[in-house]
């Protein structure tokens, strides 16, 4: 199809060097499952490459969780002897599924690449899910094994309880996983995969609207994600002398983002591994001041967040008490920034000020698609950047046609980074994927002097007399009150406009607000009918997904048919 509305700004001198021929990114046009994509000429082949890379860094700490202080080399070793455990003990092979169900936690960062040195695929299932969801994504993915924390073991009854009534083999990694890490520690690393387009991960998506669904990424797209990652951040020191760069101390990333989504991951975990950078562990409910002392006690240079988050953070009134002067970068994704929210920000991380980017992407796209920085944010509301390179974003109309600038449809993505598919669901897969392997994000969008402006998900989007709603405008409009702590927006039926505009909102500890003083608040930056017709204030925490989304089905109190218990 024609790719003539892929807004792709013209690349900096920077950008052209680095993957340029001859370049430390050269790119490539290479054939990758029947389609000619831009990939990046020397690349690494698998996962385990980058743990044996990990050797070179040596006794540098690479995980920092509670009062356990983890080196490269030793995480290399324990992924190694975990490896040969796996395959004699149990039987692991290619192919083979290894469920992780846990927090986030350095034993599941050694399972995962320890499986995937085996060639075995890692499923990472959602912790937070219930008893029910547990069995669901069992019964679908059929592991050969399952490696669980015991708080979630349970939701089972324990171990030997789920055991019994999964009835797959059950590790418990409190009482078991050291006996892996033990087992041989003179063990060599495993190859890996065989070929880079074997599967690695299966991802379950965060089914907002139904059962989830697993999404089956490769070797190929999680070295792709790393390597993108590690390109777009040379670019963003090409102008800083050689000698500079190489005094710089490695970074310290802060690492809430939970492991079974590709933010902790592979914008997490795997980037960390093979860039030699330090990752503390935020462990536990989300909690203001617990980040906040992680962040000055650890020296944090780097954090990672969603709107819902940095809401939080900046309203909390002990946050000014904390230093954080060691944040020089702030990312995020999962929902547009507001440009109250990046301002906000950056007042709290002073040294991050000019470096807060935005990424947009999905499970399904194997992690980012298009990016950027707080000037653009501030500028452009709703903005979601630029493609990154190797990353094609095309706009289309329900009928597939690529639609001109300034006009919405569906946003598409086609790269080495999409995944395969969804896993033994091909009638999913042939919905999301086209012949021509793009992927149909189900997301809003528009281009706009060459960048991407995210609209809303199809499906979220209200219609009211024949006006288009968009609940994240309104939803950044009260996010920015100083009294309103989270908000959701949702459509309402009505006999006459079709759809009326609702708010829930959920004030700050201690606000007094009225459905009065916000309509009154809301009526004056936004036109008419866009200002909520219905408004329910409530106590409670909204209901989110474990990328901070808005359950919306769950907090208007629906329960639509296919999110029925089986």
């Amino acid at each position: 199809m024609a790719t003539t509305n892929s807004a792709a700004p013209a690349p900096d001198a920077a950008l052209l060097a680095l993957t340029a021929p001859g370049g430390p990114f050269a790119l490539v046009e290479e054939d990758v499952l029947g389609v000619p994509l831009r990939v990046l000429a020397d690349r690494p082949r698998s996962i385990t490459a980058f743990v044996e890379r990990a050797r070179s860094f040596g006794d540098r700490e690479y995980l920092v969780y509670e009062d356990r202080r983890i080196g490269f080399a030793e995480h290399v070793r324990d992924i190694a002897s975990t490896a040969l455990a796996l395959r004699e003990r149990y039987g692991i092979g290619p192919g083979d599924r290894v469920a992780i169900l846990a927090a986030n936690r350095p034993e599941w960062l050694t399972v995962f690449q320890a499986a995937a040195a085996l060639g075995a695929i890692t499923v990472g299932m959602n912790g937070w899910w219930a008893a029910d969801e547990i069995r669901y994504g069992v019964r679908d993915c059929a592991p050969a094994l399952l490696v669980a924390d015991r708080r979630r073991l349970e939701r089972l009854g324990g171990a030997s309880e789920a055991e019994r009534s999964l009835g797959v083999p059950v590790l418990e990694i409190e009482a078991q996983c050291a006996a892996l890490a033990a087992y041989a520690p003179d063990a060599e690393l495993p190859p890996g995969a065989a070929d880079e387009d074997d599967p690695a991960l299966i991802l379950y998506t965060s089914g907002t609207t139904g059962r989830p669904k697993g999404a089956v990424l490769t070797h190929r797209n999680v070295v792709a994600m790393q390597n993108l990652q590690a390109l777009l951040a040379a670019r963003a020191t090409a102008h800083l002398p050689a000698e500079v760069l190489a005094q710089a101390p490695p970074g310290r990333w802060l690492v809430n983002s939970p492991f079974f989504h590709v933010s902790g991951l592979l914008a997490g975990a795997v980037a960390a591994l093979a860039g030699g950078q330090t990752m503390v562990l935020y462990s536990g409910r989300f909690e203001v001041p617990r980040l906040l002392d992680l962040i000055e006690r650890e020296r944090c240079t780097t954090w990672s967040l969603v709107p819902t988050l940095g809401w939080r953070v900046a309203n909390h009134p002990d946050t000014p008490t904390y230093d954080l002067s060691s944040i020089t970068r702030l990312g995020g994704g999962s929902a547009a920034f507001s440009p109250e929210l990046v301002r906000r920000l950056q007042e709290v991380f002073p040294n991050a000020k000019g470096a807060l980017g935005v990424g947009y992407g999905l499970t399904e796209s194997g992690g980012v698609a298009t990016t950027a920085g707080a000037a653009q944010l501030q500028e452009e509301p709703g903005a979601i950047g630029a493609a990154v390179p190797t990353v094609e974003v095309t706009v289309h109309d329900q009928d597939g046609r690529p639609q001109p600038e300034g006009v919405e449809g569906e946003l598409w993505i086609r790269s080495p980074l999409v995944m395969l598919g969804y896993w033994g669901n091909d009638e999913a897969t042939a919905k999301a994927l086209t012949p021509d392997r793009r992927l149909r994000t189900g997301d809003l969008g528009y281009t706009r002097n060459g960048r991407f402006h995210l609209a809303t998900r199809r499906s979220d989007l209200i219609l009211r007399g024949g006006e288009n709603v968009y609940p994240a405008e309104i939803e950044h409009c009260l996010d920015a009150h100083p009294d309103v702590a989270e908000s959701v927006v949702v459509g309402v039926p009505h006999p006459e406009w079709g759809e009326e505009v609702k708010a829930i909102v959920v004030p700050a500890p201690g606000a007094a607000l009225t459905a009065e003083l916000l309509g009154a608040y809301v009526a004056e930056r936004l036109a008419h009918f866009k200002v909520p017709a219905h408004w329910e204030l409530r106590t409670d925490p909204l209901p989110r997904t474990p990328t901070g989304k808005v359950i919306r089905a769950v907090a208007t109190g629906a329960k639509p048919a296919d999110l029925v218990e089986e």
